[in-house]
């Protein structure tokens, strides 16, 4: 048997505090944090596992998007 494997994008970020927090945005809701980030990519790695089992297999074909990049975006805040 033949296990299908899919790319699944990670965001990145790192708070005030010091803490990594990685989000999988096609999968809303995925996400987690800690203090490094090889334990980050342990846990996100482990929530995305969790958050797969839980939806159906039409879900998950339609999963891949092609991932284009980032533009960062300045504006005034105050």
């Amino acid at each position: 048997m033949t296990t299908e494997k899919k790319k699944i994008t990670i965001l990145i970020e790192k708070d005030q505090d010091g803490t990594f927090i990685a989000s999988a945005p096609e999968l809303p809701g995925c996400y987690t944090q800690a203090k490094s980030l090889n334990e980050l990519m342990v846990r996100i790695e482990e929530a995305v596992e969790l958050y797969l089992e839980t939806v159906d297999d039409e879900f998950k074909r339609n999963l891949q998007k092609d991932f284009v990049g980032i533009q960062f975006l300045e504006v005034p805040i105050g």
